[in-house]
């Protein structure tokens, strides 16, 4: 090799260095991972996150788990020396909540990063992958068929948004064999909401979150359930899941009946489903909603399911209900 040719090849190898974060900033965040990095911490921070007040009293934090009041002040306060949370005393108690400057870097925390380290997703990988490709031409006969019978919507648009659905689900499904029907479902409700009119016709809630596995599955399900018709609901995830959480299953189960609630599946947001709702609901997912101008728009702070206990998934249930009947009393008074 000559010396040229060990230079250009040094010169490759070479790591780049300068994009790496700054050393000021690498200990900043590390002090703020050391913190976080024992377990009842995050459950306080998140429990602090999630709190419908906006806040949570030492007396709450308190019973995440058996230990001394010493103990939960002295996590407390680890927490606050990172700058994570503020601290007002009224009377006996201290009441914590989550300082404004480090709101969005809790929420990255909690509702991205805590679902996908916990997530299973190395095992659904390879068999997604070696079923997929054989579904083209089923694909492809689904799309002639929805263009067929679909009216007023040209027929290559209806073509391309059934493969769009499709390549949509495929990034994330667990159930490949159940891709053609989930599909065909994803498919009509993006064809709908191309006709909608919000205008006219029943109120309509998108119910938006990351994975659209947990909250926003249940709330949706819950308005349709106790609407009775009067406000439809919908879900979509920014970064869909493989499937829906199980214990928030066995609720869709409870609410919707045990058909409906296993060929629930998790669906990727689409401007289409924001541009056809009246209200769109957003649950620890950022800024990810496209502005639609005439769709009002709120966002719900409840806890993840995907990190509860049982009786944490049961609490958020109540919590999300709460929210769901003040919601449809507002859409059809």
């Amino acid at each position: 090799m000559t010396t040229a040719e060990i230079l250009t090849d040094t010169e490759a190898c070479a790591p780049s260095v300068t994009h790496a974060i700054g050393q000021d900033a690498a200990v900043t965040v590390a002090a703020a991972l050391k913190a976080l990095a024992e377990p009842l911490r995050l459950r306080m921070l998140s429990a602090i996150a999630t709190d419908p007040r906006g806040e949570s009293c030492v007396c709450d934090l308190a019973e995440l788990a058996d230990v001394s009041q010493p103990t939960v002040s002295h996590h407390l306060k680890v927490l606050k020396e990172t700058g994570l949370l503020l601290s007002e005393r009224r009377g006996t108690w201290v009441w914590y909540r989550i300082a404004p400057a480090r709101q969005r870097a809790v929420s990255a925390l909690l509702d991205a990063f805590a679902p996908a380290a916990v997530a299973d997703a190395p095992e659904q990988a390879d068999p997604r992958a070696q079923a997929l490709p054989d579904l083209d031409g089923r694909v492809t006969r689904l799309g002639e068929e929805l263009a067929a019978e679909v009216n007023g919507l040209n027929r290559d648009l209806v073509i391309a948004i059934v493969r769009e659905s499709y390549a949509g689900l495929a990034r994330s499904a667990k159930l490949t064999q159940h891709m053609i029907p989930l599909t065909e479902r994803f498919a009509r409700q993006r064809l709908a909401d191309l006709a909608r009119d919000r205008e006219t016709g029943v109120p309509q809630v998108l119910f938006v979150c990351i994975q659209n596995a947990g909250r926003s599955q249940l709330a949706a399900a819950l308005v349709n359930q106790l609407a009775d018709g009067r406000v439809i609901a919908r879900s979509a995830g920014s970064m869909p899941a493989a499937d829906v959480q199980p214990h928030v299953r066995s609720l869709l189960a409870g609410i919707e009946g045990e058909d409906e609630a296993a060929t629930a599946f998790p669906k990727p947001l689409t401007d289409d489903a924001v541009r056809a709702a009246d209200v769109v609901v957003t649950m620890g997912c950022g800024d990810v909603c496209p502005i639609i101008p005439g769709v009002r728009y709120e966002d719900w702070s409840v806890g993840d399911p995907a990190l509860a206990s049982r009786e944490g998934v049961d609490a958020i249930r109540d919590d999300i209900e709460r929210r769901v009947r003040t919601l449809i009393a507002a859409l059809t008074d």
